[in-house]
């Protein structure tokens, strides 16, 4: 009998988790790979967070988080701009440990054994792994080659027992934000086939194009999975939050009692008075980024030019498997992540623009080089 429980057997170690390890090993490397924000948590969220501490603000919060962060979040204008959303309240939310916390929650208490879960391929790395943790299949929605979503994917990736679908927009690994059209596409999908959306919002500060769209605004059965570790630079703070339908809130609550308790108290209570952080200016700045990187690459590879979030998903004109070209990289001194790791393709590269403007340039030199 082995020791370890059969679940495990579907989940491999992370590759990005992979490349940050070796980031610790590399002098000076040119940091492609993890997304994280190259700005500092706002000095009046430290200031909160430090006044929490010395108030002695350190004990369990309530499991579903605290009324003030709740009720502060469900009053933002974006979640009351629709008759699918004007209804919310603290009925309606949970405070998780990081959006991460959450897709783990929902989908714990939404699928069973032999459930699929639609999502799009290319995905965030966490969503086929604890979809098979589970005990639930991936289906996958092959999006490629420019990343949109359209009816006849949908249809081409459906099965019978689909009960989940997961929207990723803006989009990690990709930078694609779904368009308005897209959004209705997918909405009337899911209710054709009676499917509960989860929604992760995540990088929504992260939009250089336009409003973005949501498909709580066009579906009630969404769960919005959104919260500060990006716009607020709080990835190690781990303060995230759910909203939806009650009854799947409601069991969310129940079962974090028995594994997370609550998100960081400190951190609640830091992001209280600013759920609507002005992120116009970091938007700003990383917009320019993403110029800089698509500019600087769309000529050496097929590039779907990002319009939200700090990714972009290079695919190679060259014939090389991701796992190859990551190699050569490395040997550079530059760290991206192999297309794989997010997609059931290795035909590219995922890079983060979270860095500093003369770090992208120096990577973009480095990647070009590489190209035959």
């Amino acid at each position: 009998m082995s020791r370890i429980a059969a679940r495990m057997n579907g989940i491999d170690s992370s590759g990005i988790r992979k490349v940050f390890n070796l980031a610790a090993q590399i002098k000076d490397p040119i940091n492609l790979s993890i997304g994280q924000p190259d700005f500092d948590v706002p000095e009046t969220v430290k200031k909160d967070m430090i006044a929490a501490i010395n108030a002695g603000d350190n004990r369990y919060t309530l499991t579903q988080g605290t009324a003030a962060l709740r009720n502060a979040i469900v009053k933002l204008p974006r979640y009351q701009r629709s008759s699918n959303t004007a209804s919310y309240n603290d009925d309606n939310i949970i405070i998780t440990s990081g959006v991460s916390g959450g897709i783990m929650l929902a989908l714990a208490v939404l699928v069973n054994p032999g459930d699929a879960v639609m999502m799009a391929d290319p995905y965030f790395v966490m969503y086929p792994h604890l979809t098979r943790f589970f005990g639930a299949a991936p289906a996958f929605i092959d999006t490629y080659p420019d990343f949109t979503i359209t009816e006849e994917k949908l249809k081409a990736a459906y099965v019978p027992n689909a009960k989940v679908i997961i929207v990723n927009s803006p989009s990690n690994p990709t930078g694609v934000t779904l368009s308005e059209a897209e959004i209705k596409t997918i909405a009337a999908f899911a209710k054709k086939h009676n499917l509960i959306v989860l929604s992760d919002e995540i990088y929504d500060a992260f939009s250089y194009d336009g409003a973005l769209a949501s498909i709580a605004d066009h579906y009630p059965d969404t769960i919005i999975l959104n919260g500060y570790s990006k716009n607020l630079a709080m990835t190690g703070l781990r303060v995230g939050y759910a909203m939806g339908p009650k009854d799947i809130i409601a069991e969310m609550i129940k079962l974090q009692q028995y594994t997370f308790v609550c998100a960081p108290s400190i951190a609640q209570k830091g992001i209280e008075r600013h759920v609507a952080y002005d992120f116009s200016a970091n938007c700003d700045a990383y917009r320019k980024k993403r110029d800089i990187i698509y500019d600087g690459l769309k000529d050496a590879f097929h590039l779907v030019k990002p319009t939200g979030a700090f990714y972009a998903f290079p695919q190679f004109k060259h014939k090389e498997s991701g796992d190859e070209f990551v190699k050569r990289a490395i040997e550079k001194k530059v760290l991206v992540i192999p297309a794989n790791v997010f997609s059931q393709r290795n035909n590219g590269f995922r890079l983060s623009f979270a860095a500093e403007n003369a770090t992208l340039e120096k990577g973009i030199a480095v990647l070009r080089s590489l190209v035959p």
